[in-house]
């Protein structure tokens, strides 16, 4: 019978390049997601190849290469940068002796860990109740084996389908306890949309900045992090503008590469304030090399979420940490603002993205029917 291995802090990660062309950057977020995890990387095992292999994803040479390094760093973990199929990590497993983790597992791990509100916890159990679901469906073999001793062996419910049924039911509670929260958030959002206040929500790639910018403009001691998910929960307060205008601004987890469907489903609540927005700030660090690939990533998200039609005002942050480049505003065709070149750390360029917030929370004053028009070509989206 083969037993899951257990888990430890030394890590060995795995990243194989299987398109062309590929930004050093996604090795650089491979091993921030690790760090962030609490894993200690003890060496990378890199290669490329075409097409992942069906039993270990990757060849057998290349599983030699990280048994080899399990052995000189002593490590205890495998963490692939790559989704694994549960046959692979029962495969890798067997073949290395240790635990190995996918790109999914470490991301659901650091949720985990983060979460801190009620809600974020259930949302975070939820994904991985149906990631582990999946698992079992070619799990363990030790999972295989009937449940019972002696005077109770025989035809019964083997050890897997009791893991099964036990998940599906934690599943099928936890959604409920969702739905209660879901309708405790509509109550919220149906006294917001009764106050007639604009709703603003903070949205980009993890790690952009969201959550400084958010206490800068808001007042706010959230916490801020330069690592990936420091924000899980959402948290929203009042914005007043420089006209003397005030709209609700929601801060909501950041997107990533790969983020696992699961994840998406459900953290839907949460996501829901981004939904319900009138206005999208769409933060992006400018020091980061892949910002226009991450801004795609982050249009992709929008646009399964059904987000993708809400006008975006383009916020370029971190400027502070480039010699050459200054604060502005930029503004369309029509002359109304698209983007924003500020350091929401030493709050440089911030008063232009108020007079580009005060110009937008004008429009809410002209009408529905004139600003059902502009909506679409207000703000220029990524």
């Amino acid at each position: 019978m083969f037993e899951r291995p257990q888990s430890g802090e030394l890590a060995i990660l795995v990243h194989i390049r299987l398109e062309k062309f590929e930004s050093k950057e996604i090795i650089d977020e491979f091993q921030e997601l690790a760090l962030a995890a609490g894993a200690k990387p003890m060496h990378l095992v890199t290669g490329k190849q075409q097409t992942p292999f069906a039993k270990y994803f990757v060849g057998l040479g290349k599983v030699d290469e990280i048994k080899t390094a399990l052995t000189l760093y002593q490590a205890e973990l495998v963490i692939f940068n790559h989704d694994l199929s549960p046959a692979q990590e029962r495969n890798l497993e067997k073949q290395l002796q240790c635990r190995v983790l996918g790109r999914i597992g470490l991301i659901l791990d650091i949720f985990a860990q983060r979460a801190r509100t009620f809600e974020g916890k259930l949302q975070v159990k939820l994904a991985q109740l149906h990631h582990m679901s999946t698992r079992l469906i070619r799990g363990w073999t030790h999972l295989e084996r009937q449940r019972g001793g002696i005077g109770l062996r025989g035809p019964g419910e083997t050890q897997l389908e009791s893991d099964k049924r036990l998940i599906r039911q934690q599943i099928k509670v936890i959604k409920k306890r969702l739905e209660k929260v879901k309708k405790q958030r509509a109550q919220s959002q149906r006294a917001r949309r009764k106050s007639q206040l604009p709703h603003i929500s903070l949205i980009g790639y993890t790690n952009t900045g969201k959550s400084t910018l958010f206490n800068a403009l808001t007042g706010a001691s959230v916490f801020a992090a330069n690592q990936p998910f420091a924000t899980l929960d959402p948290s929203i307060r009042s914005l007043r503008s420089l006209n003397g205008k005030t709209a609700i601004l929601a801060d909501t987890v950041g997107f990533i590469r790969q983020l696992p469907h699961d994840l998406i489903e459900a953290f839907s609540a949460t996501l829901e304030e981004t939904q319900e927005a009138d206005l999208l700030l769409h933060v992006i660090d400018i020091t980061s090399k892949d910002k226009f690939e991450r801004g795609k990533e982050v249009q992709s998200v929008l646009k399964q979420i059904q987000a993708d039609k809400i006008p975006q005002l383009l916020v370029y942050n971190k400027i502070d940490l480039l010699s050459e480049v200054s604060p502005r505003l930029e503004r369309n065709n029509a002359g109304l603002p698209s983007k924003v070149w500020i350091s929401a750390n030493t709050g440089i360029g911030l008063d232009l993205l108020q007079q580009a917030l005060s110009e937008f929370l004008v429009t809410q004053t002209i009408g529905p029917a004139q600003f059902s028009t502009l909506r679409t070509n207000e703000f220029r989206s990524f």
